[in-house]
């Protein structure tokens, strides 16, 4: 397979590279790439790259499949179809599916769907066994068998004395370990931010305390067991912001994502009921969101993951109270941060492409990406200015469940290079 990418302006922070280029593909390795253009065979597929970016491909640390066990929601090939036609390259899946990633087995189960795909899936295991927070996990085992990162994800680890013992363990391989941050005492059976909005519609309201105490009580224990590396997923609030920031003056390895929906969308928008404006954690309050987006341009905030969360139809048609949380993201991502956060002038281009591409493969140790002849083609191929209104129906996930359906964009995926394979989006 030939593909000629020509004149096409290639952006990679991570080699300090932003210019007009031609690049020439050749059985997924890079054969040319300079400033001027060349002849290629009749059988090559040329794209013409005005008004179009090349980057290193897109990268989504926080994605869950399904796969084993609700295969009906989402599975390893839709989510890898999904991933694709949002313009990524690789995702990290979570452990939460049923059963839970927590052993080798079902590790292996998971690389034995994913062989081949053009979306580079990595895998992400439990800390405690069948996520439920009373004893550690078989780590070394697991990172031998190809684990790049431990959570509970869906489920916060409350036993401090459980977590102590992870990070002891992990600091002697230098394991990652990540965390749902989210006291259960004080969120059980919410429906949105505890502030106003639940007040006014009489739903069951979650405290911003609930995600700060339990982030810093990890961040305590990261430092006290040896300066460990942790992750916070999905932060959603100021106070959570305000202790990473604080960690990482101090000089903590510590590292945090957050999501499209969290620095686009409000507390307000559940006032619809619309059940897909119902995730963990909730949305939360205008000012919130201007923390998180201010962290995104401070670097306090590393890296932008979806938590891509499908749920049925039949599962989210429900009274909001009853709805599970979670709403689909992947095929938005990349529209969404283009239009709220480059367009409006948040984010150079070069920032967000650091958060959505470099930043995840940093933070699990995963090889970065270059652009130079003889290294493999991964690229995520993209329009700046392309205006789009999202439409679920051309989603490849297997669910609808977006909060964006409707919303109008700047910026869209165009095609994926990866692995020797092409995809070319749908959006």
């Amino acid at each position: 397979m030939e593909i000629y990418l020509k004149n096409i302006r290639v952006v990679n922070p991570y080699q300090n590279m932003d210019s007009n280029y031609h690049i020439l593909v050749r059985n997924g390795i890079i054969d040319y790439i300079g400033d001027e253009p060349i002849e290629v065979s009749t059988n090559a597929k040329i794209i013409n790259g005005e008004g179009l970016v090349c980057a290193p491909g897109l990268f989504d640390m926080h994605v869950h499949f399904r796969d084993p066990g609700q295969t009906y929601k989402e599975d390893l090939r839709s989510g890898i179809q999904a991933a694709a036609n949002g313009g990524f390259t690789g995702v990290l899946v979570m452990p939460n599916t049923v059963p839970p990633i927590d052993n080798t087995q079902v590790v292996e189960y998971v690389k034995s769907k994913i062989d081949n795909s053009i979306v580079d899936v990595f895998i992400s295991a439990g800390i405690t066994k069948g996520l439920e927070g009373k004893s550690i996990t078989s780590m070394y085992s697991l990172a031998n068998a190809g684990v790049v990162m431990f959570t509970d994800d869906g489920n916060s680890v409350l036993n401090s004395e459980i977590m102590r013992r992870a990070f002891d363990y992990a600091k002697q391989f230098d394991y990652l370990l990540a965390q749902h941050c989210e006291d259960y005492h004080l969120s059980q059976g919410f429906s949105a931010n505890d502030g106003f909005v639940a007040t006014k519609l009489g739903l069951k309201g979650y405290p911003s305390i609930a995600e700060e105490i339990v982030l810093s009580r990890d961040l305590m224990l990261a430092e006290y067991c040896g300066n460990c590396r942790y992750h916070a997923q999905h932060l959603s609030t100021k106070g959570s912001v305000k202790l990473i920031k604080q960690a990482k003056e101090k000089g903590l390895r510590v590292s945090c994502e957050v999501t499209p929906h969290h620095i686009v969308l409000n507390e307000k928008y559940v006032q619809t009921y619309d059940t897909n404006y119902k995730m963990n954690p909730p949305l939360r309050s205008e000012d919130d969101v201007e923390a998180l987006i201010e962290a995104l341009k401070e670097d306090v905030i590393d890296c932008i993951a979806t938590d891509h969360a499908p749920h049925s139809s039949h599962e989210k048609d429900v009274e909001f109270e009853k709805a599970p949380n979670g709403v689909v993201g992947l095929e938005t991502a990349l529209g969404v941060c283009l239009t709220y956060l480059y367009h409006s002038g948040h984010l150079s281009l070069n920032k967000l492409i650091e958060k959505m591409s470099i930043n995840p493969r940093k933070i699990l140790g995963i090889p970065q990406i270059i652009f130079k002849k003889g290294e493999i083609a991964n690229m995520s191929i993209f329009s700046l200015d392309d205006e789009w209104v999202v439409d679920k129906q051309y989603f490849k996930s297997k669910s609808k469940n977006t909060p964006f359906d409707g919303f109008k964009l700047k910026g869209k995926p165009r095609y994926i290079i990866n692995k020797n394979q092409f995809f070319a989006s749908s959006l």
